[in-house]
Order: C-alpha cells, then structure tokens, then sequence
C-alpha cells in the first residue's frame, strides 16, 4: 500500500498520488541526471549520474572517469525506497545544497578504483530544453522533460591510487536532470519490431566565459529534423534574457574511415541575422555504452535489477578491439574546445564543453548510407 513521504507534506502534487508513486504505469518511467566535468584540455574527463526507476522499483548510480585511454567505472544499484528526497544508493551520493544552483556528488568506492567528492556551481540559471519525443511508426520510444544548467566544479576524484584537484581555473562542466519515459531495466516482448532506419543526434552544452551556448539537434535518416535548439544565455547576475540563435545547421567533419567526429562548424543567426559560427574540436571522449550503462551496454543497463547490493568496477582500454566495436554504436560525448566567430571571422568567445554526438545507420545529409556505412 502506498504511504506518505516527506515530500508529501508541501503543496507541490500533481496527480492524486502520494510521492511514493508515479503518474503513470509505464515500466519505463525513469527520473535521472547525468554530470559532466573535465579538464580544459581534455585530459581527464568524468561522467556520472544517478536513476530511479519507481515501476522497476530500481535506484542506480555509475561514474566514469576517462584517463588515458581508458574508462574507469564504478556502477552500484539496489532497491529504491519511497523518501525520493534522499539520493543514494551504495557509496554514491547527491547531495542537493542549493535547488537549480549547487550540488555535491560523493562516491567513495576505493576498492572498485575510484573516489570523488564535487561540488557544482553555476552562475547561470538552469536552462529548460525542448520536449522530446521520439516515436518508431506509432510505437513511442521516449517522452522526457529536461533541464540543463552549464557551470564549474571543485573538488577531488582520485582513480587508479592518483588524487587530481579538481578547481574552475582549470576545469569546466555541465549537468543535465530529465524524467519521463525511455526504455530502462530488462528489455520486454517488443511486440511490433520498432524500425531503426537511422539515427543522428547532437547535445552540445559550453561554457564561454560570460556565457554559455545550448544546441541539440536530432533527425531522422532522411535528415527531418524533430528537436532541436540553439540558444544563448548569460549569468543570473547580468539581467540578460536569453538569446535564441536560429536554426543550427551542421558540418560534422568526420575522421576518416569512422564515425567519429574530430569536431564541426555549427552555423547559428543572431536576432538581427548576423551569421554566427560555432568551431568545436574534440580533445577526447567517453562512450557512454561503455560502462556508464546506456544502450548497448552489455554489462549493465539503467534500471536493470542486480540485487539489494550491487556494486562493481572495471577499466575499459577504448583500442580493445572488443570495446573498439561497440563505441560505433554509442552515443559519444566528447570534450570539445569552442571557438564563437562572427560574420567577419572575428572570435566573440572562447571556451570549452561537451559535444554528445551519436550517428548509426542511415543518415542522408552525412552520406551515411546504411549501418556499415563510414566517412570517406
């Protein structure tokens, strides 16, 4: 039987359910961030995040810490409790210190290689992204409502025995929260085969010194673009609103023989329709189907039950030709350096954040003919 829970007590329902409880049946239902932090060069980065999964009945948390070439991993899970106010599960921790400013994420797992205790700060205000929606035919694949919010972290991560200082001179970094509906746990009878003709997708959070940049894009294989975003925004601090900046159109330059990208220009309008360019190159990455549990993974997947207990680690050499061939078939965040010019090629602003980028199979404006398919 359902009960009350702390949060319960403050006028804030909006559905005729305790909080214990979701607002819909579905399995699939899912409340979960994702934090990126990383060295301005791009010599270290870090991707953790922490899930519920009310119809699973699932609480589950990874970070990944990529040195190296390597990804190091630690993933725990267990059985979620009705108080959705405390975060944790295992040695992993989220600790809320100011709503839509500050956070602090712990993981103390030495035995499984890595430790971290960082604090995020933002001078900027979250930033709502678009409704995403995505559906195969008739069939829905995901629902999700999301924020982002672009800022700094301080702290530590210690992995593999070595402690590195994690300070805002010289790291950066973003944090993302969704919830809605998207496939987690174990798969189930899929009854109709959902088509997956093709699939392209860009997520582009940055940090430019007194601003920051939103852009996402996502299309079909026919290259029909259903979301997307480019906007412009500036600290709490300046009064400044948020600045729109037209309809992204990309030129992903690939490395050849891949998919994987070495960076793009991103051509973006200003509201008095002065052309913009974005630069990005790529200075190392993270496979999220490598350890961090997203599709494709075959170790563990978001949501899926592996006991009251659960809690492993490994390391991922990414030139493994075992892992090599996945990474093809991963979403990939890159860490990104950013240059802003303007019509005249002068540089506006300079900085550095993530370029999440995954392309498989059919997609028609990259020449992208089919799952085999790779750039020139």
């Amino acid at each position: 039987m359902p009960i009350p829970v702390p949060l319960d007590e403050y006028p804030v329902h909006q559905v005729p359910l305790f909080h214990s409880e979701v607002g819909s049946t579905d399995r699939n239902f899912y409340d979960r961030c994702i934090m990126h932090a990383y060295d301005r060069e791009g010599g270290v980065q870090i991707a953790t995040g922490l899930g519920v999964y009310p119809n699973l009945g699932v609480i589950d948390a990874y970070v990944v810490v990529r040195k190296d070439g390597r990804q190091h991993v630690v993933r725990t899970s267990g059985a979620l409790g009705p108080d959705r106010m405390k975060q944790e599960v295992g040695p992993y921790r989220i600790e809320v210190l100011e709503p839509l400013s500050s956070v602090r994420v712990v993981c103390d797992a030495p035995e499984q290689g890595i430790s971290v205790d960082l604090t995020f700060t933002s001078p900027f205000a979250p930033l709502p992204e678009p409704r995403h929606v995505q559906r195969s035919d008739f069939k829905p694949l995901l629902d999700a409502s999301r924020f982002v919010q672009i800022g700094d972290w301080t702290g530590t991560v210690t992995v593999a025995g070595e402690e590195i200082a994690v300070t805002p001179r010289t790291w950066s970094g973003s944090r993302d929260r969704s919830w809605g509906i998207r496939p987690s746990g174990e798969a189930p009878p899929a009854g109709r085969p959902a088509r997956t003709e093709g699939f392209w997708w860009n997520w582009i959070p940055l940090h430019l010194g007194d601003q920051a940049l939103m852009v996402i894009a996502q299309e079909s294989a026919q290259g029909h673009r259903f979301l997307t975003e480019a906007i412009r925004i500036f600290p709490i601090e300046s009064g400044k609103a948020p600045e729109q900046l037209g309809w992204p159109e990309f030129d992903v330059r690939y490395a050849s023989g891949t998919r994987l990208p070495d960076g793009a220009a991103i051509h973006l309008t200003d509201r008095k329709r002065n052309a913009l360019t974005l630069h990005l190159e790529n200075h190392g990455y993270i496979a999220l189907n490598v350890g961090a549990g997203y599709g494709g993974d075959p170790h563990w997947q978001h949501g899926q039950w592996k006991g009251e207990e659960y809690l492993d680690g490994a390391v991922y050499e990414q030139k493994d030709p075992e892992v090599a061939k996945r990474i093809p078939f991963s979403v990939i965040d890159h860490v990104a350096t950013a240059r802003l010019t303007g019509p005249d090629g002068a540089v506006l602003a300079e900085g550095v954040g993530i370029f999440e980028h995954g392309t498989f199979g059919r997609h028609d404006p990259s020449g992208f003919t089919g799952w085999d398919s790779v750039a020139p």
